[in-house]
């Protein structure tokens, strides 16, 4: 994201998330499975270590096999809590970058690592069917729920009109500011093919009450493109496209020349 540079750009984390089928051992069972993922772990670092020489064991990983279907297992760093860092589980790759992001060297990073994963996998044009492929941005914006109107703030700032029925609020002692704030939208995309989903929440940034709203482009099951290590970069640029024409539509005005 962001077609211009900012310098106090409000993102908090830029993933990409690649999944794939996972297989049943025992036909009936319900119980799946990746059976490569032990053996891929190894390979993949041996192919990415002098870019992320750190690794990183998650809790996930001493669990049973059959229990941690697309959970993350480990995470190659730069160093130690150091980003951008690739993850990876049964099931499951990402690529996280943080406050050093720039979309091109995400992009790339993004291509290196499918490749990777299609270069290792055993027999990856029969074994690795990819079910989902997922761009997110989870962007942050200061903001005082207790004595600001969150309702005002985005009509104000974000062009985005939420609002409920005032007599709610009439005679029952009831604050019109919200304790809780969590909304979502999702909406059909035909480039790429899939969902585009909007979520509005309140959160943290640095232990102070925020704003969040996270941007996620998702093509699952039948709108994955063929091929895909071929296309992922054609992919990727789709959503990446979709993603920021979204959140300078949504910043434009002062939010924007906050960031700036």
């Amino acid at each position: 994201m962001y077609r211009k540079v900012l310098k106090n750009k409000p993102l908090i984390e830029s993933i990409f998330e690649l999944r794939w089928d996972l297989q049943e051992p025992t036909p009936g069972t319900g119980i799946k499975i990746d059976p490569y993922c032990k053996i891929i772990i190894g390979r993949i670092y041996d192919k990415l270590k002098e870019e992320y020489p750190f690794i990183e064991r998650l809790p996930t990983a001493s669990m049973p096999d059959e229990m941690i279907g697309y959970m993350v297992q480990h995470r190659f760093r730069k160093g130690e809590d150091q980003w951008p860092l690739i993850q990876i589980g049964p099931g499951i790759i990402t690529v996280n970058d943080t406050e050093g992001y720039i979309w091109e060297d995400f992009e790339k990073k993004i291509t290196q690592a499918v490749n990777v994963l299609f270069e290792v996998y055993p027999d990856s044009q029969n074994n690795l069917r990819v079910n989902s492929l997922l761009l997110r941005y989870i962007d942050a914006v200061d903001f005082d729920f207790k004595t600001s109107n969150i309702f005002k703030f985005l009509e104000d700032n974000m062009k985005t009109k939420i609002s409920l029925y005032n007599k709610l609020f009439e005679s029952t002692e009831v604050e019109n500011l919200p304790y809780d704030f969590d909304w979502r939208f999702a909406f059909n995309s035909s480039k790429p093919k899939g969902i585009i989903r909007l979520r509005l929440a309140r959160g943290k940034r640095k232990d102070s009450d925020a704003l969040i709203w996270e941007t996620m482009v998702q093509s699952s099951s039948q709108d994955v493109p063929d091929n895909i290590q071929e296309k992922i970069q054609e992919w990727l640029n789709k959503a990446h496209d979709l993603t920021d024409d979204w959140f300078f539509k949504l910043i434009e005005g002062e939010l924007l020349r906050r960031f700036e």
